[in-house]
């Protein structure tokens, strides 16, 4: 009997998981202003259901976007109407996915499972009480608790550095990547000067799962998950993305007001709590000097702003950090990073992160965006975590020894 419900477990299990059979990755290529227009209107396409991985922004870049196999003729005769060029990035999604789920039951650094994350967190606590304590700054919208970790030396109120992964639930790698930062600052302090001179002066927060139902609804649901969890009034379509929620230009262009779109800005600023728990966190803890949110992919170091062209007032020593950082990073493996502000390297997108905090006064606020360019985009191999989490350190040493040097 036990093993009867277990298998009726598993089925079910199964087939409440949304496949992706026959699904295609596409990169377009824009010729000119004229093909980029065309291929933007393609946003507004409702009837093809696709899902831009990286959307548009400049001739100079391509477009990678996810098609369901339904539309997957009609969204090529569309793009060859127009002589627009693109190749075939994945072949079959589903496929792939299928080699990721084999890859984390047989790789142990695949365990990135949300029981895991919230396990590890309490072990990291366990054996580290002199230096790491759990803070519980909210609730998801389905009662998760947001954990964050805090790595501190002593004090009261000291200057901060905050750090935070997985915003977008289906960026794996960002999350996988936020254990290991957590376990390289406890291996590393007293022993290694720059991580130890920076702790003795400043505590660093690091939100690992900063989107806990959307991260799980990845690994239980549909794989491609990216927003919230919280229902939309008035909509049978789900989630907010998380950022685009913030009160940073809000509500304008490369936000959308459309519920079902994955750009979905919300119904008001900081309507998410995700998000509300982090700007009442950061306002009532009042002295944070750096805050790095971690996405995946594209390879690039990104600081404000993205909701204007207007030039930040810190502009040349956040790009010159920028600099130092992405070229620390490249001495590992030599992986290649863009860096720049937002609106000038990625796309324009009100409503973001870093954007509110260097509004608060958060002077070292940035934006990355880890491997890889595109081969696989989301679904990167279990074989690239390691590699990742270990040339991002190298940036993220980089950002935070400058932060510390530089406050007063």
């Amino acid at each position: 009997m036990r093993g009867l419900i277990a298998l009726t477990t598993l089925f079910v299990a199964v087939l409440g998981k949304e496949t992706f059979e026959g699904h295609q990755v596409l990169r377009i290529v824009a010729k000119d202003e004229t093909q980029l227009s065309l291929i933007k209107n393609l946003e507004d396409m409702v009837e093809f259901e696709l899902d831009f991985w990286r959307g548009v922004t400049d001739v100079a870049t391509p477009v990678d976007v996810r098609v369901p196999f339904h539309s997957l003729q009609s969204v090529k005769i569309h793009l060859e109407s127009q002589d627009i060029e693109y190749v075939i990035m994945i072949e079959d999604l589903q496929v792939m996915l299928d080699e990721e789920q084999q890859e984390m039951e047989s790789n142990r650094h695949c365990c990135t499972e949300l029981n895991y994350i919230y396990s590890f967190q309490d072990m990291l606590v366990a054996e580290n009480p002199n230096l790491v304590s759990k803070i519980v700054i909210g609730q998801s919208y389905e009662g998760r608790p947001l954990n964050v970790l805090k790595f501190s030396t002593g004090g009261t109120n000291r200057p901060a550095i905050w750090l935070d992964t997985g915003i977008h639930s289906r960026e794996w790698v960002t999350q996988a990547s936020g254990t290991w930062f957590a376990k390289k600052i406890v291996t590393d302090y007293g022993r290694d000067p720059a991580i130890t001179a920076i702790l003795n002066k400043m505590d660093i927060f690091l939100e690992i799962v900063t989107n806990p139902d959307g991260y799980y609804y990845t690994h239980n649901s549909n794989r491609m998950w990216r927003k919230t969890r919280k229902p939309n009034s008035g909509s049978n379509c789900v989630g907010v993305d998380p950022n685009r929620n913030w009160d940073a230009g809000f509500g304008g262009a490369g936000a959308s007001n459309n519920p079902c779109s994955e750009t979905y800005h919300g119904p008001r600023a900081h309507s998410e709590s995700e998000v509300k728990s982090i700007v009442d966190f950061v306002k009532s803890h009042g002295n944070f000097k750096a805050f790095v949110s971690i996405h995946s992919y594209s390879q690039m170091l990104l600081y404000p702003y993205g909701y204007t062209r207007t030039p930040c007032k810190d502009q040349t020593e956040l790009h010159n950090l920028a600099k130092k950082a992405i070229t620390d990073l490249a001495s590992l493996y030599s992986t290649s990073y863009r860096y720049g502000s937002i609106i000038n390297t990625i796309y324009q997108a009100s409503g973001g992160t870093i954007d509110w905090t260097y509004n608060q006064g958060i002077k070292y606020s940035y934006t990355f965006e880890l491997r890889d360019t595109g081969r696989y985009g989301f679904i990167l191999p279990a074989n690239q975590i390691i590699p990742t989490a270990r040339e991002t350190w190298l940036a993220l040493m980089a950002i935070m020894d400058h932060t510390s040097k530089n406050t007063y």
